[in-house]
């Protein structure tokens, strides 16, 4: 834990007790990255997922009596519920919290009154999934609380219904999955149709993970990112006509796509990228396993090149940064990450170059937009855990 984290755990309990006059149970869930794997989750892909040292922040206690008190640090705002009268509340972030909930009392988990507070260090919308970790957190704790002794896999697959019936997003399981189960210096290749999962070695001596924040989000990211998928069932509807046990973009080639789809239309594009992006990762993670860096982020660079072009959900933005770090001979890996249209720009950079490159960049991107680019430098670290007091 470095030195912003514990200064954060350290008001957090201060603040807890100073509210609630009791010293409180501390655990935390990360945000995450995804290397490589992009929208490659729901066509029953893989995808490349790591925790990283940007956190949410639980502190928790039990009451005596059937009521929640939720309280943010962050926004100075506190709520509370009764047990019997759980509901989602319009355009909160208490939903992340009480979906949870939700999710215990439907499984008949015999929940008791607690106080929960929370803050963080995730930036919120610059896609590192900061709603997943409120929910794993806070799922993590609960589970400690009250012994109920749900294994990991099963809070996560809750935490993604927390976010799907309270939150009202439809996400895949990623967000959830990498922020409970992320390990230390390691990437995890998740199968999206299995959950069965791999931890893959990340070395990264002499390089950083930067992350580039465009501030921008464009209007066309919810309804382009249901455009894609449509256009990716269809593809795989058309397909099937021929080879009737295909489920899924999971089960194609590059070989069918090209016998049976049109060539240049959109629903081609889409799925020549989802079936060239699956093999991507799956290579990229051998070149992870002899320790070939560069060969990784030759990959990298391909994936922002097949978003761009073939999936078409980049952004002038995203496009700009991306050309950018492949300009520079530091950079060695870097493509745009998330759904799209907006976000950040992952990127590979030697360390002795970071701050010149991010110099460089941040002023070449502030001449072209007229507005800033943010940037997070991070590690990988290990996914939701207890804290000891």
């Amino acid at each position: 834990m470095n030195d912003k984290s514990k200064y954060i755990v350290t008001s957090l309990q201060e603040k807890f007790i100073e509210l609630f006059d009791v010293n409180p149970f501390l655990f935390y869930a990360p945000g995450r990255i995804n290397l490589i794997g992009e929208h490659t989750d729901y066509n029953n892909g893989f995808v490349l997922p790591a925790a990283i040292d940007k956190a949410v922040y639980v502190a928790i206690s039990e009451r005596k009596d059937d009521l929640i008190v939720l309280y943010s640090v962050e926004f100075g705002e506190n709520f509370y519920f009764a047990l019997s009268d759980i509901h989602p509340v319009k355009n909160s972030w208490i939903n992340y919290v009480l979906g949870v909930v939700a999710q215990l009392q439907n499984r008949n988990y015999l929940l008791r009154g607690f106080n929960l507070m929370l803050d963080g260090d995730i930036p919120i919308g610059a896609g590192l999934s900061s709603s997943a970790a409120v929910e794993c957190a806070t799922i993590y704790a609960l589970n400690e609380l009250f012994q109920f002794n749900i294994d990991k896999i099963e809070m996560v697959k809750m935490a993604q219904k927390a976010e799907h019936e309270y939150a009202g997003v439809k996400c895949g399981i990623m967000d959830q999955f990498a922020s409970m189960m992320g390990k230390e210096n390691h990437v995890i290749k998740l199968d999206c149709q299995t959950l069965e999962y791999e931890y893959v070695p990340l070395q990264l001596e002499g390089y950083k993970i930067v992350l580039m924040d465009t501030q921008v989000k464009h209007s066309l990211a919810s309804s382009e990112y249901n455009t894609r998928r449509n256009e990716c069932n269809e593809g795989v509807k058309m397909i099937q006509q021929k080879y009737s046990n295909l489920e899924s973009l999971r089960d194609a080639d590059i070989n069918m796509i090209d016998e049976i789809l049109i060539k240049d239309s959109k629903v081609y594009m889409r799925c020549k990228y989802v079936v060239e992006e699956i093999q991507r990762l799956k290579d990229a993670c051998e070149s992870l396993k002899q320790n070939d860096l560069k060969a990784f982020g030759q990959k990298m660079f391909a994936t922002h090149d097949g978003l761009s072009e073939l999936y078409e959900v980049s952004c002038s933005e995203l496009d700009f940064l991306a050309d950018s770090c492949k300009k520079e001979e530091a950079v060695i890996g870097a493509r745009m990450m998330g759904g799209g249209f907006g976000g950040c720009v992952i990127a590979l950079i030697k360390d002795e170059c970071v701050d010149d490159i991010i110099q460089r960049i941040s002023i070449s991107y502030q001449q072209t937009y007229a507005h800033e680019m943010k940037t997070y430098i991070t590690e990988l670290k290990d996914g939701a855990s207890a804290i000891k007091n």
